[in-house]
């Protein structure tokens, strides 16, 4: 199981086909702009961090826009960076994610918010 995250845009239009694969139609699809996907094994991790919530529930915090994210994801990186030995000990036995994975997960969703701002926040659980 796993965290499914994702920075949308708004609609597009994109072309696809009927099943007979000859009439084209056009339909629209929200643009995604970045994701990306955790183990649920890092949870505890993530939570010892404070990012839990905004990682895996972001609105139930009121988070909508890749912008409310930033100072969050920020604040966790550097608590993360700050003591890698204390989020060590959480890495699962299972082997199955560490702390690393988090700490670069972290890096990759700050600096794509950071690029698109205005994103819509979309996870899945």
């Amino acid at each position: 199981m796993s965290l499914d995250v994702s920075l949308q845009g708004p609609p597009v239009k994109v072309d696809c086909y009927c099943s007979c694969g000859e009439h084209k139609h056009e339909r629209e699809e929200p643009a995604e702009y970045y994701t990306a996907n955790l183990t649920h094994n890092l949870t505890e991790m993530a939570a010892e961090a404070g990012i839990y919530e905004i990682l895996w529930r972001p609105e139930e915090v009121g988070i909508t826009k890749a912008s409310e994210l930033i100072e969050p994801l920020r604040t966790g990186l550097a608590t993360l960076l700050s003591d890698p030995d204390r989020f060590k000990k959480f890495n699962p036995a299972n082997g199955w994610g560490d702390y690393e994975c988090l700490v670069k997960f972290v890096r990759g969703y700050l600096a794509n918010c950071e690029e698109t701002p205005n994103a819509e926040v979309v996870v899945w659980r």
